[in-house]
């Protein structure tokens, strides 16, 4: 789940780590009021959605007066953002965050992610942040440099080789590190890390996301997954134990892992498809649970072809989530076509049970032959 930037300061704030005076408003006049409890020389106005690029999309604007906050957050306010990291109609505004303005010596770029390679958190900065960061990265690759924080790390040494040496951007780095392993993040990404004018480290800006499969260990963040800026299916999918993300393509996807998810999307682009969602069944997930998810599929009149990619071990058997599909298909009066790849634990009976429950299934043998029949039915539809 990705927290909106003035719910993530909120959050670093409470580990001491300095971000810029800001409130939020959901109304222009809300937002030039807020300026009076700011105070600054000059104040900037963020569009509040949950996907990143807003500043090269104009969700980010600076305003010399409250007046001109006044006019920037009416300009911003229940009009749609489109960004690099939205679907092609962009998320509403929703709200917006006045801040205050700073003029700044140096930017840095710092972030925490997971490393799959040994599990531990991993470091990555880089002396080049800023608005186009992401640009710079993607031109060259060197910008970032990494850094796996084991039982060996040297944070500080580390830092010193981007740049950064003053004691306390130091420990606000550190205390990023606290925040992320205490909260289960799987990104938190501060850009830029800022020195100010006067000799102050702020975090301008901070994106985080938490991992929703450990949210049963939070739920001090239950507030938030219940208003994370998500659609009505992601909502209802999150609720039934299933990670979701609605796609812009034809072919509904229900596959358990999130590696799996990822590998079949990639394949079904491969082959000329288009992918209609992400989809991670969960450990925790019911056969209750799996049908909601697949009745989510159904409803949506864009899904072509459902392709159902299982395999079956741990806690999620195959014929777990042969139960749930036969049982949405059983509530559903679209006859949308099923391909159907299972392997594991339980795969022959779950294909007895999709085929005995009448789900118009054609089964495969491997995912290469099922991605592409998924492709060709659609094609036919």
């Amino acid at each position: 789940m990705n927290l909106q930037e003035h719910i993530a300061k909120e959050l670093l704030s409470q580990y001491g780590i300095p971000c810029p005076k800001g409130r939020l408003a959901k109304t222009a006049s809300s937002a030039e009021d807020s300026c009076a409890l700011i105070q600054a020389k000059k104040y900037v106005v963020k569009a509040q959605i949950a996907a990143g690029g807003r500043g090269l999309a104009g969700g980010v604007r600076f305003a010399a007066t409250p007046s001109a906050v006044h006019d920037e957050a009416e300009r911003m306010l229940n009009s749609r953002l489109v960004t690099d990291q939205t679907r092609a109609e962009g998320e509403v505004v929703h709200t917006v965050y006045v801040e205050a303005a700073h003029d700044l010596s140096a930017q840095y770029f710092v972030a925490f992610v997971l490393d799959a390679a040994t599990g531990f958190p991993m470091l990555l900065a880089s002396a080049n942040g800023g608005i186009a960061f992401e640009e710079r990265a993607r031109m060259d690759p060197d910008a970032v440099a990494a850094h796996v924080l084991d039982e060996q790390s040297d944070i500080d040494g580390f830092l010193k080789t981007v740049g950064i040496e003053d004691g306390g951007a130091v420990d606000a780095v550190k205390a990023a590190a606290r925040a992320f392993e205490e909260n289960d993040m799987v990104l938190l990404e501060i850009n830029p890390f800022a020195k100010t004018a006067n000799g102050d480290w702020l975090a301008i800006d901070a994106k985080i996301a938490l991992d929703p499969a450990a949210a049963f260990r939070h739920p001090e963040f239950d507030r938030l997954y219940s208003n994370a800026g998500q659609s009505a299916q992601e909502s209802e999918a999150q609720q039934n134990n299933i990670n979701f993300v609605r796609l812009d393509g034809d072919i509904g996807v229900v596959v358990n892992g999130a590696g799996l998810g990822l590998a079949t999307n990639d394949l079904i682009v491969d082959a000329g498809g288009e992918p209609a969602n992400f989809m991670d069944i969960r450990t925790t997930a019911t056969s209750f649970d799996i049908a909601r998810g697949v009745e989510l599929l159904l409803a949506d009149p864009g899904v072509k072809a459902l392709l159902l990619n299982v395999h079956g071990g741990g806690m999620t058997v195959c014929d777990t989530v042969a139960e749930g599909v036969a049982f949405a298909y059983s509530r559903n009066n679209r006859n949308v076509p099923c391909i159907a790849r299972l392997a594991g634990t339980n795969a022959d009976w779950g294909e007895r049970i999709l085929m005995d429950r009448k789900v118009p299934v054609d089964v495969c043998n491997d995912m290469k032959t099922a991605v592409q029949r998924a492709v060709s039915r659609v094609g036919e539809a």
